[in-house]
């Protein structure tokens, strides 16, 4: 038997032949052997080449496309994104020469985050990357290194809005935030930074994430735009760059549907128009990390023990949470809900069950896949968590009762 589609599992990028999961070409038994040991991510070239496409295909002409490293900086994946996009939004000094090893021109890497060290300021402006400044603290800092060094930091505000994504996963503007600076403060900020020799290129306004609204991700776009224009009349020089951010989401769990990026696209064509004539030197950006490479990767994981307690079954498997967080349920989940799981070397048996995917963890939390219908599987067969290309094994208390590490491969 060979088809697109698993039998016993979502839909995914991964193709199935004779009931087996293929990740990069190879079917997933095989590379199970060729990694030699599991838990491991695998990560598929040509599933993230082909997204970059689409969106490619899908933006308007000019507008820039960075990839957000903290849905996964492994360094060879980066290295892989960085031949296929504009640019990198790196979120520590660590990620920084990542992106930097990876061949990302310096310019074309931005550094935000909340809480810059010193040293993470001075590697930045010394790399010549822009630098997103989040607080008064961190321009007056900037001022101080660009002396000492005798070098102009490139420097971008982040600016917390006054809105929000609505309905993203996670709201990164609005309201009180510890991200950017007050868009009402905005005014008085602009004229420190004169004060302090400072060049402010432009802006990012980033409002939230994990949308798959096309709506409301069109919504926060046009209230960007709006505050962006507003905010420009305040500088000095005219605005150069503007990150809009992305909110771009991936579905995860029972009904929930693919983001529609054509009426995104189609609002950014109407849109850009107007903005090029009001701004008319502005780089527009869009940063995307989730979107791109979520949907990209799998966590596979071997059974080790298989036992029934009190008539629910309970499939024990060598990884759990403390490799893969977000599939437990214990990040950022307010219901816990199931990832997308599947018993990747039997999808296409038809003797099924009911089954619980459980990791070696002294804690109850350490749950992959609750109750969930599953081929009948037994020791060493590999269970597949889908949707595990971002904010897998970065994102998971990897130290939490010292088992082994996860390996990551990108095939």
């Amino acid at each position: 038997m060979s088809t697109n589609k698993p039998v016993h599992a979502p839909q995914s990028r991964f193709p199935v032949v004779d009931g087996c999961l293929h990740v990069g070409g190879l079917p997933l038994t095989r590379l199970a052997q060729r990694v030699g040991s599991t838990p491991f991510y695998a990560y598929d070239r040509k599933v993230l080449s082909d997204r970059v496409r689409q969106v490619r295909d899908c933006l308007p002409d000019g507008v820039r496309l960075h990839y957000s490293m903290k849905a996964n900086p492994m360094p060879a994946l980066v290295q892989h994104m960085a031949a296929l996009v504009d640019g990198i939004d790196v979120a520590s000094g660590g990620e920084l020469k990542v992106a930097l090893d990876a061949g990302m021109a310096p310019a074309c890497i931005s550094f935000a985050g909340p809480g810059k060290s010193i040293a993470e300021l001075a590697q930045a402006v010394a790399a010549g990357v822009q630098v997103h400044a989040e607080s008064e603290r961190e321009l007056r800092l900037l001022a101080r290194i660009g002396a000492d060094l005798g070098i102009a930091p490139l420097v971008v505000i982040r600016v917390n809005p006054d809105f929000e994504l609505k309905g993203s996963g996670m709201r990164m503007g609005g309201g009180a935030k510890q991200f950017g600076i007050d868009a009402e403060e905005m005014p008085r900020v602009l004229a420190l930074a004169r004060e302090l020799g400072l060049d402010v290129l432009g802006f990012h306004i980033f409002s939230g994430s994990q949308s798959l609204k096309a709506e409301a991700i069109i919504e926060a776009q046009t209230q960007t735009f709006a505050l962006a224009q507003q905010l420009a009349q305040h500088l000095s020089q005219p605005l150069r760059v503007l990150n809009i951010g992305g909110g771009f989401g991936i579905p995860y769990f029972p009904g929930e549907t693919p983001l529609d990026l054509a009426p995104v696209a189609a609002h950014l064509r109407q849109s850009l128009p107007r903005v090029r004539q009001a701004l008319p030197q502005a780089e527009v950006v869009i940063e995307l990390g989730r979107y791109l490479v979520g949907e990209a990767g799998v966590y596979v994981t071997r059974v080790v023990d298989r036992k029934v307690s009190r008539g629910q079954v309970f499939l024990i498997t060598d990884g759990g949470l403390h490799h893969h967080l977000a599939a437990s349920g214990n990040f950022g989940q307010v219901i816990r809900k199931n990832y997308p799981v599947a018993i990747a070397n039997r999808l296409d048996s038809s003797d099924t069950e009911v089954a619980s995917v459980v990791g070696p963890l002294c804690t109850p939390l350490d749950l992959l896949a609750d109750k969930m219908e599953l081929p009948r599987a037994d020791v060493d067969d590999l269970v597949a968590v889908f949707q595990s290309g971002a904010y897998g094994l970065s994102a998971s208390p990897g130290g939490f009762l010292s088992h082994p590490d996860a390996l990551e491969v990108l095939v």
